[in-house]
């Protein structure tokens, strides 16, 4: 499937009924195994990317972000958006170069968050966010494919849980040209759904958040549209490595395997993988 026509199915899952699951894969491996798991799309993970190398969220650069959304989009047959981070860097003309770059990847769509980065002024200012959105908008009309753009507003993420300007924000991002919404963060469905009455684009919410007992049928009926899981799936996995770790270490014993993915299951899968992309 070239990447145009990754764009429309992309866009297409936009405008079905109810809510789809995006989930997040972390290297080539992962995005190949949810592909054969039957999702539609797949999303990238900044932090579990990071993870993957060795390093903390946000400690992947530019240049080497662009080449892991190039390995992960040509590596699967289903459409991929990425995850953006802020842009790598606070000027509008930054977060072009970054749409544009992303789109050169092979990657249909990508989220736009308003952290700065900086523990002192955690949130650029709505104007200059949005303004930073309007850039990214521009950019994404520009490509010769449907290219899908998520704002993100990051209020929950920065410690700063304030629903209303969390709102504000999103129709400012909206007014300025975004395809989806996303507030990463919410836990309360009741927050979820006022947040999707109080827009008119499609919502994205995160899910595989400890203590949040909500399920895709719950989201859906709220009026979500995108259910994506961040690095909870990389945490995951990560999670079985360091219990094993600890058994081995405390225990001297071997149980962990019993959980294991059998070696031929496993092996089989990707021998099968359509094509050998």
């Amino acid at each position: 499937m070239d990447t145009a026509h990754k764009a429309e199915t992309f866009r297409e899952l936009h405008r079905r009924e109810g809510a789809f699951l995006i989930p997040n894969p972390w290297d080539v491996g992962s995005a190949r195994l949810l592909e054969m798991a039957g999702f539609k799309a797949l999303a990238t993970s900044s932090a579990g990317h990071a993870f993957s190398i060795g390093k903390p969220d946000n400690g992947v650069g530019f240049e080497a972000m662009m080449r892991h959304l190039a390995d992960v989009a040509s590596a699967t047959a289903l459409p991929v958006s990425a995850d953006l981070e802020n842009g790598y860097g606070d000027t509008p003309e930054a977060v072009v170069r970054t749409v544009r770059a992303a789109a050169e990847a092979g990657v249909v769509g990508g989220s736009i968050e308003d952290a700065t980065g900086r523990p002192d002024a955690p949130l650029y200012p709505v104007e200059v966010a949005a303004e930073r959105i309007r850039a990214a908008a521009e950019a994404a009309r520009s490509l010769p494919f449907p290219f899908t753009l998520t704002a993100r507003a990051e209020n929950y993420l920065v410690g700063q849980a304030d629903l209303a300007d969390t709102i504000r924000r999103l129709q400012a991002y909206q007014e300025a040209g975004a395809d989806v919404l996303f507030a990463p963060g919410l836990r309360s469905l009741d927050d979820i759904a006022t947040l999707v009455r109080s827009v008119d684009r499609p919502v994205n919410v995160i899910m595989g958040i400890a203590g949040v007992d909500l399920t895709l049928a719950d989201l859906a009926a709220a009026g979500v549209k995108r259910v994506s899981l961040g690095g909870s799936l990389a945490r995951a996995a990560y999670g079985a490595l360091l219990r094993a770790t600890r058994e081995l270490q405390q225990h001297g014993s071997f149980g962990y395997a019993a959980d294991a993915v059998p070696m031929r299951e496993i092996n089989e899968m990707f021998r099968q993988y359509p094509g050998q992309r």
